[in-house]
C-alpha cells in the first residue's frame, strides 16, 4: 500500500479531496494530523507557484509523495481579486466571513459579478517528479450570502447553470462540478498510472 500526504490544513479541503480520491485501490491517503508538517509560506504569485511551494517543501520535509493544491475565486470586475489572496483577503488571521463581507461591499455598485473558482493540484513523488492540473469553475457571485455547507466563498458563489449557491448544496452534488474536482479528478488518473506502473 503507498501512501500520499495530503499538503494542506484545512478540513474542508481535506473533506473534499478524500471523497474525491475514494476508492483508489493501493493508495492511503495521510493527513497532516497523522504526519504533522510545517506551515509553507505562500509567497507565490500564481495558484501553481503556491501549489508547487507547497508540494515541494512538504515532500522533501517529510520523504513523502505529496498532493498539494492552491484555489481560489478570482473576479473580473475587481481585477482578479481576491486570486492568491482568497484565503487572506480581509487580513490575517483567515477569517472566511470577513473575506465575504469584504468581497460584498466591494461589489456592492457592480453590475458585472461575473466570477471563476481556480484550482491547481501538484503531486510531487520522491523522486523529484512533479505532476499538475488544474480546474475551473465559473459563475458569479450572489449578492447575499447563502446555505450553510462547504467554506470559504462557498456562500456566494453561484455556478453556470445553477441557481443555489455551493454552500446549497451537499459535497458530493458540490464535488460532481466544482473546480477542485476538475483538478483532482485529472491527478486521479495520474496516481492510478503511478500505481499501475510502480512508480508510486
Amino acid at each position: 500500500m503507498s501512501r500520499v500526504l495530503l499538503g494542506t490544513r484545512n478540513d474542508g479541503k481535506i473533506a473534499e479531496v478524500q471523497e474525491l480520491l475514494a476508492g483508489l485501490a493501493g493508495l492511503e491517503f495521510l493527513t497532516s494530523s497523522q504526519v504533522p508538517f510545517s506551515q509553507v509560506e505562500e509567497t507565490g504569485t500564481t495558484f501553481l507557484e503556491n501549489a508547487l511551494l507547497k508540494a515541494r517543501a512538504i515532500g522533501e520535509e517529510t520523504g513523502l509523495p505529496v498532493l498539494a493544491e492552491d484555489a481560489g475565486l478570482e473576479v473580473p470586475a475587481l481585477g482578479g481579486d481576491p486570486g492568491v489572496r482568497s484565503a487572506r483577503y480581509a487580513g490575517e488571521p483567515v477569517d472566511y466571513g470577513k473575506n465575504n463581507e469584504l468581497l460584498l461591499r466591494r461589489l456592492a455598485a457592480v453590475d458585472d459579478r461575473r466570477a471563476r473558482f481556480v484550482a491547481v493540484a501538484a503531486l510531487r513523488i520522491p523522486d523529484g517528479q512533479i505532476f499538475v492540473a488544474t480546474g475551473v469553475l465559473c459563475g458569479r457571485v450572489a449578492r447575499v450570502p447563502s446555505g450553510a455547507g462547504g467554506f470559504g466563498y462557498d456562500p456566494l458563489f453561484v455556478p453556470n447553470g445553477e441557481e443555489r449557491t455551493l454552500a446549497e448544496l451537499s459535497l458530493h452534488n458540490k464535488n460532481q462540478i466544482s473546480h477542485r474536482r476538475r483538478a483532482i479528478g485529472r491527478i486521479r488518473w495520474v496516481l492510478e498510472d503511478l500505481v499501475s506502473t510502480g512508480e508510486l
